[in-house]
C-alpha cells in the first residue's frame, strides 16, 4: 500500500473519529426535547382510556403503532433525510429556509417573509412550553414514589426554572461537557425500561403494522382527532434536528438519530404499550409505573436533569433565532453577550432570556400539572412544522442538486399528516390551546409592527435625505474648516448622507481630516468569508465609503471592519476615532400612517432598541450622539 493511501486512510478514520464525537456532542444538545416526550406522549394519547375497562389491547396497540410511524414519516423522512438538505452554507432552522425559498424565488416575496415571521413567532411560543412541561412532568414522578409529595411538584418545579433562567447569562461552557453523557444515560436508561416490558405482550411488536394506526383514525375519527393531539408529542423537538444543524452537520445528527435516539424512543413506546396490555390501571403514569420501586428516585432525578437540559437547549435555541429575527430586521436591535470566547453560537440575550422566563412562570401557574399543560402544548410547535414543510416545497421545487419529483409528493404526502395533525391540535383550543396561540399572535404583531415601522421611517429619511456623493463633491468646492483627526459616521444607507453629518455641519461647521463612512448590511448567509467582510471606496473630500458585511448569524462589529480596511489605503486606530451617530426620538403623528395604538407599540419597541453603540461594539467613550425628532 502506497504511502499516499495510508494517509488517506489515516484521514478517513480521523474524520470518522470526529464525527463520531460530534455525534455524541448532539445527544445533549439536540435531542433533549424530543428526548424527554416518552414522560408524557403515550399517557396522553391513551388519557381516554382511563377508567374505560373491557379490552383496550386494540386502542394501546394502535396508539403505539402511531407513536412509532409519527416519527419515522415526520422526524426521520421529513427533518433527517430531506430538509438536512436544505442548508444556507451548513447552517438550518426556519429562518434559514426563509432566506433559501425567497434565493429560490430569485426576489424578496413578502409571503415567504409573513411565513417566517410566523414560524419564528411560533417558535418563541414552543421555548415557553418545553421548559414548563418537561420539568413539570419530571418533577411529578415525586407523587409517583409517594402521593404526598404531590403538593411539592409546582413549588420544586418554579424553583428549578428560576434557577435554571438565573443562571443564563453565565453560558453552559462550563457544564456543557455533561449534557452529552446524562442524555446518553437518560436514552439507555429509556430503552432498558422498555425492554424489561416487552416481554409483557410480545403482540406489541404488531405496532410496525401502519394499519393498526390507520384503523383507528378510520373507525373512530371523533376519538382520532382526541388521540391524535396526544401522539403528536411524541415528535416535538424534532424540528430540533434541523434548527442545529450548523452546529454539528448533517451526519453526526443522523448517527445520533438512527443508532441512538429513534431505537431508544421505539424501544421505550413498545414496552410502555406491553406493560399497558398487562396493566391497564397503568396508563395514569405508565412511564414511572414501569420502573422498579428501587429505581423510581434515581429515575426522577434523572428525568428532571434531562428536562433541564432539554429546556437548555430550546432557550438556547431562541436566543439564535432571535439573533437571526434581530439581523433580518423582523426585531429591535437587543444586546447580545458571547458567552463563550471558542463556540460561535453560545450567545445570551437578556431580554429574550426574562421574556421566556415570565411566560414559562405564567404557564405553571396556569396549568399546575404536565397532563393540563399537554392540552396547550403541540399547536405552535405543529404551525411551525407546517411553515417548515410550506417553505421546504418552494426550496425544493427550485432545487437543482435534489429532484423534485421524488421529494414534492413526499413533503405534499407529509403536509398532509401534519395538518391532520393540526386539526388535533385545534381541538384543544378551548382547553389551553389558545395560550399558545395568542403567545405568538402577540410576538407576529410586534414582528410586522417592527417592520412596517422600519419601512415608514427608512422611506421618510430617503425623501429627506441628500445624496452623499453630491454632497461631499459641493463641500469640496467650498470646503469647510477640517480638525485633526478620524470621524466615523454610521450610515442607514450607503447612497444617502447620514443624518448625524448634517447635524454636525450645521452646528459644527467643521470636519475631521479623515472622514469614513460606513454602513453595515446583513447578508442571506449564516457567516460571511473574511476576504468579502469589507469594500472601499475613494469619495470626494478624501472620505471613504466602507461597506461592511455579515451573515444573519453574526453580531456586527464596526471596530473589527474598520481595522480590516488597511489593505484598501484607510488605517486608523479605531479606539482613536470619533463616531457621530444619529438618535433618532421617534413620536406620533395623526398624519402618519400606521393606525395610532401600532404607532405607540412601534416607539416602545425603537425605546427598548439596544443602543448602535453596544450593538456595534463602537468604544461608548468615543461616540458622539446627535438627536433629531421624526415621526412615521
Amino acid at each position: 500500500m502506497s504511502d499516499t493511501q495510508l494517509a488517506g486512510d489515516e484521514s478517513g478514520r480521523a474524520e470518522f473519529r470526529r464525527k463520531l464525537k460530534l455525534a455524541f456532542a448532539s445527544i445533549g444538545v439536540v435531542f433533549g426535547d424530543i428526548g424527554t416526550s416518552p414522560l408524557y406522549a403515550m399517557r396522553e394519547s391513551l388519557a381516554h382510556i382511563a377508567g374505560k375497562g373491557g379490552d383496550v389491547r386494540e386502542e394501546i396497540l394502535s396508539v403505539a403503532s402511531l407513536l412509532i410511524w409519527a416519527l419515522i414519516l415526520i422526524v426521520t423522512i421529513k427533518y433527517v433525510l430531506i430538509l438536512m438538505r436544505a442548508d444556507n452554507k451548513g447552517e438550518g432552522g426556519i429562518l434559514t429556509l426563509v432566506v433559501l425559498a425567497e434565493q429560490a424565488l430569485r426576489r424578496r416575496r413578502g409571503f415567504v417573509l409573513i411565513l417566517g415571521v410566523v414560524g419564528a413567532a411560533f417558535f418563541f411560543g414552543d421555548a415557553m412550553i418545553t421548559p414548563a412541561i418537561s420539568v413539570l412532568s419530571a418533577v411529578e414522578g415525586l407523587a409517583v414514589i409517594n402521593p404526598a409529595f404531590e403538593t411539592f411538584v409546582v413549588p420544586v418545579t418554579l424553583f428549578i426554572l428560576a434557577t435554571l433562567f438565573a443562571f443564563q447569562f453565565r453560558g453552559t461552557g462550563s457544564v456543557a461537557s455533561l449534557f452529552a453523557p446524562i442524555t446518553t444515560i437518560w436514552f439507555i436508561t429509556i430503552a432498558v425500561l422498555g425492554l424489561m416490558h416487552i416481554g409483557d405482550d410480545l403482540t406489541v411488536f404488531q405496532a410496525f403494522n401502519p394499519v393498526f394506526g390507520v384503523r383507528l383514525l378510520v373507525s373512530e375519527p371523533g376519538m382520532a382527532l382526541v388521540i391524535l393531539g396526544g401522539v403528536f408529542l411524541a415528535i416535538t423537538g424534532g424540528e430540533a434536528l434541523y434548527a442545529d444543524l450548523g452546529h454539528f452537520g448533517r451526519t453526526p445528527i443522523r448517527m445520533a438519530w438512527v443508532f441512538i435516539v429513534l431505537p431508544a424512543l421505539i424501544l421505550n413506546y413498545l414496552g410502555q404499550g406491553a406493560f399497558m396490555h398487562a396493566n391497564p390501571e397503568a396508563v395514569s403514569n405508565p412511564f414511572f409505573l414501569m420502573a422498579p420501586s428501587w429505581g423510581l428516585i434515581p429515575l426522577v432525578i434523572l428525568a428532571t436533569m434531562v428536562t433541564v437540559i432539554a429546556s437548555q437547549a430550546v432557550i438556547t435555541g431562541a436566543f439564535s433565532i432571535a439573533q437571526q429575527a434581530i439581523s433580518l430586521g423582523l426585531l429591535p436591535r437587543m444586546n447580545i453577550t458571547h458567552t463563550s470566547d471558542t463556540e460561535q453560537g453560545q450567545i445570551y440575550i437578556g431580554q429574550i432570556n426574562w421574556l421566556i422566563f415570565a411566560g414559562v412562570i405564567l404557564l405553571v401557574l396556569l396549568f399546575g400539572s404536565s397532563a393540563s399543560l399537554a392540552s396547550a402544548y403541540g399547536i405552535a410547535v405543529n404551525i411551525s412544522m407546517i411553515i417548515d414543510t410550506a417553505l421546504a416545497l418552494i426550496v425544493f421545487w427550485h432545487a437543482r442538486h435534489f429532484p423534485p419529483a421524488v421529494v414534492l409528493p413526499v413533503l405534499l404526502i407529509i403536509l398532509v399528516i401534519e395538518f391532520t395533525f393540526f386539526a388535533a391540535n385545534s381541538a384543544k383550543l378551548i382547553a389551553g390551546g389558545y395560550v399558545p396561540v395568542l403567545i405568538g399572535l402577540t410576538i407576529i404583531v410586534t414582528m410586522l409592527t417592527w417592520l412596517r415601522g422600519r419601512s415608514l421611517l427608512a422611506e421618510k429619511l430617503r425623501r429627506d435625505s441628500v445624496e452623499l456623493e453630491g454632497l461631499l463633491e459641493t463641500l469640496e468646492r467650498r470646503p469647510p474648516t477640517r480638525v485633526a483627526g478620524a470621524a466615523v459616521f454610521l450610515q442607514t444607507d450607503p447612497i444617502y448622507a447620514p443624518s448625524a453629518l448634517m447635524h454636525n455641519l450645521k452646528h459644527n461647521r467643521v470636519l475631521h481630516d479623515i472622514l469614513v463612512f460606513i454602513s453595515v448590511e446583513t447578508m442571506e448567509v449564516p457567516r460571511v468569508p473574511r476576504e468579502d467582510r469589507v469594500s472601499v471606496r475613494k469619495l470626494a473630500l478624501g472620505a471613504f465609503l466602507v461597506e461592511a458585511r455579515f451573515g444573519y448569524m453574526e453580531q456586527p462589529d464596526v471596530p473589527a471592519a474598520l481595522r480590516m480596511c488597511e489593505p484598501f489605503g484607510l488605517s486608523i486606530d479605531p479606539r482613536q476615532a470619533s463616531y457621530f451617530l444619529g438618535r433618532r426620538a421617534i413620536r406620533t403623528s395623526p398624519k402618519a400612517r400606521m393606525p395610532f395604538w401600532q404607532q405607540r407599540l412601534f416607539i416602545m419597541l425603537a425605546n427598548q432598541s439596544a443602543r448602535a453603540i453596544e450593538f456595534f461594539r463602537i468604544p461608548p467613550e468615543r461616540v458622539v450622539e446627535l438627536g433629531m425628532q421624526m415621526s412615521v
